[in-house]
């Protein structure tokens, strides 16, 4: 409806676009973009407008914000990715993963992608507020909003919440083990809605958190898995062409295999090969790693891996990682163990390595 308002100003049909405007502040009464807007039609029609905003003595930090709103809803609605294209970082889902939500934070904008046989599809995508200082959260009260690879840990309901959250909350896991080891730290990272007399915010708004409309995170959290669906936040998205993100799939997959095949090999070397130089799993660097690993596979006559329900999500930070979680059923000689495993994959000297191993 604001894509219309604006294409009739741009026409000059301001009594169509007037009309448009009203119907929208209608529906949504709190929508304070839309009050502007239709401030500067009325104030049109007696002088001509020289931006959005011709409000006297306003404070200007708020038409601001209501300008970047503006252009950020406008630029998403007419620059919608093809449906040709899918995010770089959905490699590959598990079957249990029936939804994947990506921000780019850039374009004030949440994508919903569906789990179509591991493929990811596109479902909807919503206008959405981040951090007022930006991006890259580093530090507990810096404003800003983490990059990474995150899943959504718990729901929160309006009735547990200050208004502040409007309809409810959904808490990630920032930091996650990544984070910790660059020593990231901070807390209560949420997707949450707005307060009652608010539509929406400003692109950039929130101490950190990925703010939505109440009625956009309404249909959201019909898609929300608690523990499982991905949260991935980006500056701004890469786009693959489907055979360019089946050919990424498949070598990392690949990779993976090859990993779990030279595991069961109980050739120690041939294994250790696929880890990093700085491989760390919180406890021990590659040299203690590879100790461990060489007396467990001296006691070993026999070992068996089998990998299931693998997800793959690329990391949208500046090195080449991605966050592999996978179901582990381990058996052995002399030890049986099933378990919820997770990896970071890097490319290093152009071939992936483990630089991170541990419990899911």
């Amino acid at each position: 409806m604001l894509a219309q308002v604006f294409t009739d100003i741009e026409q000059n049909q301001l009594d169509t676009a007037l009309v448009q405007t009203e119907k929208l502040l209608k529906l949504y009464p709190n929508f304070r973009l839309g009050y502007l807007i239709k401030g500067d039609i009325l104030l049109a029609r007696s002088r001509p407008l020289v931006t959005l905003g011709n409000v006297a003595n306003a404070p200007q930090g708020k038409l601001a914000d209501l300008r970047d709103e503006a252009i950020a809803r406008l630029k998403a609605y007419r620059d919608k990715p093809s449906t040709d294209y899918v995010p770089r970082y959905l490699l590959q889902m598990h079957p249990e993963q029936k939804y994947a939500v990506v921000v780019d934070t850039q374009k004030a904008r949440l994508y919903l992608y569906r789990n179509v046989d591991g493929r990811p599809r596109f479902v909807a995508d919503y206008y959405i507020s981040h951090g007022k200082a930006g991006t890259d959260k580093v530090r507990e009260g810096d404003k800003k909003t983490p990059i990474g690879v995150y899943h959504v840990t718990a729901s929160l309901p309006r009735q547990k919440l200050t208004d502040f959250y409007g309809n409810g909350a959904f808490p990630i896991n920032y930091p996650n083990e990544w984070d910790k080891r660059l020593g990231r730290n901070g807390h209560g990272i949420w997707l949450h809605g707005t307060p009652t007399d608010t539509f929406s915010r400003p692109p950039k708004a929130s101490d950190g958190c990925v703010v939505l409309a109440n009625q956009d995170l309404d249909a959201l959290a019909k898609n929300l898995q608690i523990g499982t669906t991905p949260v991935i936040i980006s500056n701004s998205i890469e786009w693959l062409s489907l055979d360019d993100w089946q050919t990424e799939r498949a070598a990392l997959l690949d990779s993976i295999e090859d990993w779990r095949r030279d595991w069961e090999s109980l050739d120690t070397d041939k294994y250790l090969h696929h880890y990093s130089k700085r491989f760390r799993d919180g406890n021990h660097n590659l040299d203690q790693w590879a100790m461990q690993k060489r007396q467990v596979n001296a006691g070993k006559q026999w070992l068996k891996v089998s990998t299931l329900n693998i997800s793959m999500f690329r990391d949208p930070g500046k090195e080449e990682l991605v966050v592999v979680t996978f179901d582990q059923d381990y058996k052995s000689s002399n030890l049986n163990n099933v378990m919820k495993k997770r990896q970071y994959w890097m490319k290093e000297d152009g071939a992936w390595k483990i630089v991170y191993e541990g419990g899911a």
